[in-house]
């Protein structure tokens, strides 16, 4: 027997995706993708419907456009805050762009806002990379008796955080000084 067929049914698992969805969106500020993971893995819970997924699936599309409609998701909105919080972070463009792809937003929102950051910062992968600098002491932060000794194992830090080869030697080859000059600059 189908539980989603009868109407009482159907209202029942709406209204109940509707409360999970209010709940979560008072708490955190999730994409659309985050949402909808977090309420099909609450309905399969509570009501044990194992068999109905892609019904699930839709009615959980049917409130997130309601949603959508409504202005309470946005993954346009959140592509742009949420680039902008990475790069006071010290996310490289690439790190930034990946860690948005993983969240399930759309590729073109995340050009859009990759594309702001560009217009708005100077050579932002620059600022970034001496950020992650000085949150993790590497670089021009060390001490210049380790910088050579250092250098590779801080190349290998960068890159791992999507910084190209240019960046990550100029970063690494500036004096202290400099470093510094550059960072009160931000």
């Amino acid at each position: 027997m189908n539980p989603i067929s009868k109407k009482k049914n159907l209202d029942e698992v709406v209204e109940n995706l509707r409360e999970l969805s209010y709940s979560y969106l008072e708490k955190y500020s999730p994409t659309k993708q985050q949402l909808r993971t977090y309420l099909f893995k609450k309905i399969i819970i509570k009501k044990k419907l194992l068999n109905e997924k892609r019904d699930i699936l839709n009615l959980i599309d049917l409130v997130i456009q309601n949603l959508e409609n409504n202005n309470l998701i946005s993954d346009k909105h959140y592509s742009d805050s949420q680039s902008k919080n990475y790069l006071r972070r010290g996310y490289s463009i690439n790190k930034i762009r990946y860690t948005l792809i993983k969240k399930g937003i759309n590729n073109n929102y995340i050009e859009q806002s990759i594309s702001k950051i560009k217009e708005k910062n100077f050579n932002p992968d620059f600022f970034s990379a001496l950020k992650l600098c000085k949150k993790r002491k590497i670089g021009p932060n060390r001490e210049e008796g380790n910088r050579k000794l250092f250098y590779k194992k801080d190349m290998g830090i960068l890159a791992r955080s999507g910084f190209s080869f240019e960046i990550s030697k100029s970063v690494l080859n500036l004096s202290k000084i400099d470093f510094y000059k550059f960072i009160k600059l931000q």
